[in-house]
């Protein structure tokens, strides 16, 4: 809203000293100009220029501080002060010093965040998996550049990349970085801008650059046969899911779940863990334990201590006796930060334009990137050459008489004119000229000369394949794939993730000592659950429910009963009725799509609660087919609370029943009228839960499956007279002593 242009009274008079014309007033500014005109230069800056990594795999705050140390000479120097590099940085960025080494201290091999650290450190530069540990000040560190930054370096004095002025136009500094490997996969790197975000896992460098060599043989190569799963520098475990992945390779976006590795000491009878996921600290951990130890959630723990030192982390814990290790480490699994999620957002800077790029498109733009970069270093090099042959063309023509060229030069008088008369006697240009008479005295003679001149031949040769790389780019492609394969051999190291498959984890049920009792479950049409004990139901009253809504369903069940919620986007939501409060028929419950996490606009349209995951889910369709799938289908061994392709999207669902046993009744009607009973037992139990199903009603021209329902005695008065003889049937129309009055269509 725009601001009133409120009275000035009160101001100076304009013939008063030191009035400033306007000053006091309340100009009237509209808020949408302000924030194009104020906020929108701010979030471009930090989209653009700090927060999202580009294809090098750089931010421009570690491109400045890479450089710097370049030009430092600490690539194959010595080690250096750390305030020393900080001071040199801030001449390229201007953010102040605790930024710059908060930049160098995540590089570094001390800090151990990358599975590849650019900074070779040494010092006391704390840890990545730990919140406590701090890193010493920058005047007690010292640091250099790793080895492996010769291969980010080593054609930037080549013209590869473009070079600008730093933020005083006093220093030139790389737009990008020549990176001889996609370190943009390589190393994490995660980023929070204004609207977006980017958070990039590492993978093994080894899988990387055959993946990159695989794809620039062939574009539709298969990357998973090579890019097994990502890498995590801390070790820890990951949850293999075949779908994930290939899901996160194709968009970019995902979630893996990682868990932390442990050893078990049957003598001392304590757990080892030596390794966490990546977004976690083991303080984080330890204080979760001791939560639920206080709690009483957790009582087979003695005591947990943090154990971490030179040989790396180690968090014990010390077990009560009698306890089984396996059980517990299910227990801490599921209820503390050992087990978490890696969410990733491949979002990378293209040309200026942040793009969140699958791994296939992410390696094929590194490639056109290292493709240019390559062409222009081969131009730079044809160049050089070329210069280089034409002024030894010149040096060819003295050698034909020396004495001439001596003559010219002594019997010039004035100095100026030296190299116009060596241009005129020889039939040479300028440059030529200019650097024959730059000559000292003591070479112009017949061995100097000659011995010079025998390079021209190697030079038009290699003029030759300089041309030749530079028209094919079979051969451009070919000159990376021989420098990742040099690079594999220098670089390589064994994966630190360890991949166990999601469908080998057998989670055990973990007694979480939650309380069972008898409850009476409700899920209305609107989506609402309710979770009421029978005391509370006797002793309330009718059931309160939002205008227009009502009771789809209503069970008799205990506390410890799962629950599937299906949706209209083909989608299943698992969860427990425990972790839902009790409630009493005067409140409308809890609104499942928030309390679930649904994605937006999604909606819950059936409830299936379960104990041991028997019975049947029939998906009835529009179009007069169903699918009959077993309800253990949906009982997964890694507890995943969101299922996706629930069921079939090939046509608009009708309805869902579940049938406890195969001779449950079900009773359909269709647009026209017309009613069926089906038994269960006649469809037979599909495999897939996204089958289409088989044709069970068959339908006129314009009619469709309305509802369907569980049979109960007495809703028809001759049931006989719509059970289906052979399926597909047409059912009947109900007579008219069959009003229907006992159904609930």
């Amino acid at each position: 809203m725009a601001r009133k242009k409120k009275s000035s009274e009160g101001m100076l008079q304009p013939k008063m000293q030191g009035y400033i014309a306007g000053a006091g007033e309340v100009v009237e500014e509209k808020i949408a100009s302000t924030l194009q005109e104020n906020f929108m230069p701010y979030a471009m800056s930090i989209i653009l220029s700090r927060a999202i990594p580009e294809i090098d795999g750089f931010k421009p705050s570690h491109r400045k501080l890479l450089y710097t140390m370049y030009k430092m000479g600490l690539l194959s120097a010595a080690r250096t002060k750390s305030a020393n590099i900080v001071g040199q940085t801030m001449k390229l960025n201007p953010h102040g010093d605790a930024a710059i080494y908060d930049t160098m201290v995540r590089l570094s091999r001390g800090y151990e965040a990358l599975l590849h650290p650019f900074v070779d450190s040494k010092g006391n530069f704390g840890k990545f998996y730990s919140r406590d540990m701090a890193w010493a000040a920058s005047r007690y560190t010292e640091a250099k550049l790793d080895p492996i930054c010769n291969e980010l370096f080593g054609d930037i004095d080549k013209d590869t990349v473009d070079f600008v002025d730093n933020y005083d136009n006093t220093l030139k500094e790389p737009t990008l970085l020549p990176a001889a490997f996609p370190s943009v996969l390589v190393n994490a790197n995660t980023g929070i801008a204004v609207g977006m975000a980017s958070s990039i896992c590492s993978f093994n460098l080894e899988e990387v650059c055959r993946t990159t060599i695989g794809l620039l043989k062939d574009p539709d190569f298969d990357i998973l046969s090579t890019l097994i799963a990502p890498d995590f520098t801390g070790g820890a475990q990951i949850i293999y899911d075949r779908q994930v992945i290939e899901n996160i390779y194709r968009t970019g976006r995902g979630s893996i779940r990682l868990r932390g590795r442990y050893t078990y000491d049957q003598y001392a009878n304590c757990i080892d863990i030596l390794s966490i996921p990546q977004t976690t600290t083991c303080e984080a951990v330890i204080e979760k334990v001791i939560e639920l130890v206080k709690q009483g959630k957790i009582r087979e723990i003695a005591d947990i201590r943090d154990e971490t030192g030179i040989d790396g982390l180690k968090i014990t814990i010390d077990l009560k006796r009698g306890t089984s290790p396996e059980k517990l480490m299910q227990k801490l699994y599921k209820m503390t930060p050992l087990e978490d999620s890696f969410s990733c957002n491949f979002n990378v800077l293209i040309a200026g334009t942040p793009r969140v790029l699958g791994v296939r498109e992410l390696l094929n733009e590194w490639s056109a990137f290292r493709i240019e970069c390559v062409k222009r270093r081969t131009y730079y090099d044809l160049h050089k050459k070329q210069d280089r042959l034409h002024l030894l063309r010149g040096l060819e023509k003295i050698l034909l008489d020396i004495d001439k060229a001596i003559r010219i030069i002594r019997h010039t008088e004035e100095e100026s004119m030296v190299v116009p008369n060596l241009m005129e006697g020889f039939d040479i240009d300028e440059i030529q000229a200019d650097y024959v008479a730059e000559i000292k005295l003591r070479h112009l003679n017949r061995e100097y000369i000659l011995k010079h001149t025998q390079d021209i031949a190697q030079l038009e040769k290699d003029i030759a394949e300089l041309q030749d790389i530079l028209n094919s780019n079979r051969k451009i492609k070919q000159i990376i794939i021989n420098e990742l394969e040099a690079i594999i051999k220098k670089y390589a190291k064994p994966r630190k993730s360890m991949i166990i498959y999601a469908d080998d984890i057998v989670e055990e049920e973990v007694d979480e000592d939650v309380p069972d009792y008898p409850v009476n479950l409700f899920f209305t049409k609107e989506g609402y659950f309710k979770k009421i004990t029978p005391l509370s139901l006797r002793m309330g009253g009718e059931q309160k429910l939002k205008e227009g809504d009502e009771i789809l369903e209503r069970f008799e069940s205990t506390n410890r009963t799962d629950l599937i919620f299906f949706t209209d986007r083909q989608q299943a939501y698992k969860t427990k009725v425990q972790l839902f409060t009790d409630t009493k028929a005067s409140v409308l419950g809890d609104y499942i799509p928030s309390k679930l996490g649904f994605d937006e606009g999604e909606n819950a349209v059936y409830m299936v609660p379960t104990k041991d995951y028997s019975g049947f889910v029939f998906f009835f369709f529009e179009n007069g087919k169903a699918a009959k799938v077993a309800l253990e289908a949906y009982a997964t061994k890694t507890n995943r609370k969101k299922l996706t392709g629930a069921y079939s999207d090939k046509d608009k669902l009708a309805a869902i029943v579940f049938a406890e046993n195969e001779d449950t009744e079900i009773l359909l009607r269709s647009s026209s009228g017309r009613l069926l009973i089906l038994r269960a037992g006649d469809l037979m139990t599909k495999t897939s839960r996204n089958t289409q199903g088989v044709a069970l009603m068959k339908l006129k021209k314009g009619h469709r499956v309305m509802s369907a329902e569980v049979y109960r005695e007495g809703m028809l008065g001759v049931p006989d007279r719509y059970r289906a003889k052979t399926i597909p049937a047409m059912g009947q129309l109900p007579r008219t002593d069959e009003t229907g009055e006992q159904m609930s269509f």
